[in-house]
């Protein structure tokens, strides 16, 4: 099966290097690039061939394309960690070291860099909703200084990997939304789409909460109502501590459904 991240990642890098090819080979700049993922540890994005499967893919996207690190590129990599609050100070180190482009993952990451600079272009890959993140004016004329690609497809989604998840188990009936309220999860429209589809198909879901990321409640919360499955959203805090998340779930004994395949290839 592809890794659709890594796909997405080879595109992000093919929109990146092709209009620096050109002029790079004309003036002879090395160009520094900005790469900044949200979770993994920096050691998984080093070397020609990183561990991070898409770094490795972006990498390896930039070379094909006649960009290679030591000679005409230099490649910044940073990582949050999992810790949010950071984005803005990394994209603040970037602009100090003078990056000519920086590129990263969905919304909070662009739009902590738009909010700095509206000079410098910002490369989104794997958007979820630039224009509702105010990233672009629409996205037939973007404007400004960010572009890039959208991966979601909108919150629809979200109500059909519910009715995959009942397909492979059709006697529960009882299911917990593992989520949070400070994101656009369970108020939001990606909640409120489980939560219809939940009613169509005659389930009872119910909210296991994770305020200030106490996964520890939140899966005493799955027993005490007696959930009979996990549903777990596509939240970024969740997708950040995904090796608790997975742990949790496994102790818990009960089918779950997530949401990325690196939940999964954690055990999940």
């Amino acid at each position: 099966m592809i890794d659709r991240r890594a796909f997405i990642t080879i595109v992000g890098g093919s929109i990146l290097a092709a209009p620096l090819v050109s002029e790079g080979q004309q003036t002879g700049k090395v160009y520094r690039v900005g790469l900044i993922v949200t979770t993994s540890p920096v050691s998984e994005m080093t070397g020609p061939e990183p561990v991070h499967p898409s770094v490795r893919a972006f990498v390896q996207g930039l070379r094909a394309l006649g960009w290679v690190e030591g000679q005409n590129l230099i490649l910044e990599r940073r990582s949050a960690e999992g810790r949010f609050e950071r984005f803005g100070d990394i994209v603040a180190e970037l602009l100090r070291l003078k990056t000519d482009v920086i590129v990263a993952p969905g919304d909070l990451i662009p739009r902590a860099a738009k909010a700095i600079t509206t000079t410098v272009p910002i490369v989104m890959v794997t958007a979820e909703d630039p224009v509702g993140a105010g990233l672009v004016q629409s996205l037939a004329r973007p404007g400004g200084n960010v572009t890039g690609l959208m991966l979601v497809v909108g919150p629809e989604i979200e109500g059909k990997r519910l009715e995959i998840f009942r397909e492979a188990l059709p006697g529960v009936s009882r299911v917990a939304y593992l989520g949070s309220k400070q994101e656009k999860d369970w108020e939001g429209p990606w909640g409120q789409s489980v939560r219809t589809a939940a009613q169509a198909l005659g389930l009872t879901l119910v909210l296991a909460e994770f305020p200030a990321r106490q996964y520890a409640d939140a899966f005493a919360q799955v027993t005490r109502a007696r959930a009979e499955a996990l549903f777990v959203s596509p939240s970024l805090l969740a997708f950040a501590d995904r090796a608790q998340v997975v742990e949790l779930a496994t102790r818990a004994r009960v089918p779950t459904m997530f949401a990325y395949r690196q939940q999964v290839d954690l055990g999940g």
